[in-house]
């Protein structure tokens, strides 16, 4: 991801400066850089040289992995920093710790921006989506470089944008993740129904979702997915997917924005954004009028799907948790009133009534032991 935001940085016309601890992938870098178009990309070896050689007011992108190695290269570095210098995480860090460190260099003089990258390394290489939140002189800073080598949408502009103050930046980008699993997951069930139930071979699933991905759901996770299936194996008979171990793993990382360069761009995204254009107070997508109507229309083969899963003893979780919340969401009453009644019954902790105001405490034992009497 460093190393290609680096390149990407530099083919936009940006001299820039490279450093690792580790010297081979400094020299890897440059090596890029040459055989890319020369670019104007220049590694360092040691942190003093690497700060030194930055024109002041200085930028500094880090590109680790997100905890400690974050804090040990802040020190590292600041040693050889002035006031008025600037730091950007683009290591996708837990928002709470972004807060802390802003406030921690500031102390130094230095400024500090937590940005959330997304697009995987492709996407820093050619266009990511990024999200920038910290403090906003430091977004000034960088504005021009950030705007000109993120992701470009014809009808929308650069994949970028201040988010705010803190955290921001990182908060955005972890939400953006819990977005792309929940994606990943529910097209990981609909493959696994196509293939358990509905018998589909690896060819007829690359076929189904080659043809998803030119309709409503084209998106760059479809997109994959077609690839995905369509790759056989160089190791042995058969197709890739197959062999590889169910266990999902993580590096650590956490719309308007997401149209281009991220893992969730889709079509998709644009209908999401006219709903709250239409209601910027728009509590839930569920109750905007047509969302709802289309959800309504379609809640039948959602039914029908997930039954079929559950029958045939296939899980489907995503699918599964996200009716029931459809169905909790759409219902005027709910049986949580029986919690609440039990929880007074045995701790006395008082309960509301939907036809009358107030909180109200009930003798539920005495009543109930008197009426068996």
């Amino acid at each position: 991801m460093g190393q290609n935001l680096a390149l990407n940085i530099a083919e936009k016309g940006f001299h820039i400066s490279v450093y690792n601890r580790i010297t081979l992938k400094v020299d890897e870098t440059v090596e890029r850089a040459k055989q890319e178009g020369d670019l104007p990309l220049y590694g360092f070896h040691d942190p003093e040289s690497f700060v030194k050689s930055i024109q002041k007011p200085r930028v500094i992108i880090m590109l680790v992995k997100a905890g400690a190695p974050v804090d040990q290269t802040i020190k590292t570095l600041s040693i050889y920093m002035e006031k008025g210098d600037c730091i950007i995480d683009g290591g996708n860090e837990w928002y709470e710790n972004t807060e802390r460190r802003e406030k921690a260099v500031a102390e130094l003089g230095l400024l500090y921006l937590g940005m959330g990258v997304s697009g995987g390394e492709d996407g820093a290489r050619h266009g990511p989506s990024l999200m920038p939140g910290g403090s906003f002189k430091a977004y000034k800073h960088i504005e021009d470089i950030l705007l000109t080598v993120a992701a470009q949408v014809p009808d929308s502009g650069p994949c970028v944008t201040y988010i705010g103050k803190g955290g921001s930046g990182n908060f955005v980008k972890m939400v953006h993740n819990g977005i792309e699993y929940g994606d990943m997951q529910l097209i990981a069930e609909a493959c696994d129904v196509l293939k358990s139930v509905g018998k589909l071979t690896n060819e007829e699933l690359c076929q189904v979702f080659s043809e998803w991905n030119k309709g409503e759901l084209l998106s760059f996770l479809i997109e994959i997915t077609a690839d995905i299936f369509g790759i056989k194996d160089d190791k042995g008979e058969g197709y890739l997917v197959d062999k590889v171990l169910d266990k999902t793993g993580m590096k650590g990382t956490v719309p308007g924005i997401w149209k281009g360069g991220c893992i969730i761009r889709a079509v998709f995204l644009d209908r999401i954004k006219k709903a709250y254009d239409r209601n910027p107070n728009l509590p839930n997508l569920l109750v905007d009028p047509e969302f709802a109507r289309e959800i309504i229309e379609r809640q039948s083969t959602w039914r029908r799907v997930v039954s079929t899963a559950i029958n045939s003893g296939i899980s489907t979780p995503g699918m599964t948790s996200s009716l029931a919340y459809f169905d909790t969401y759409r219902r005027s009453k709910l049986p949580a009133n029986l919690v609440q009644a039990q929880r007074e019954y045995f701790g006395a902790h008082t309960y509301e009534r939907d036809d009358m105001d107030g909180s109200f405490h009930t003798e539920w034992f005495k009543i109930a032991k008197q009426s068996k009497i």
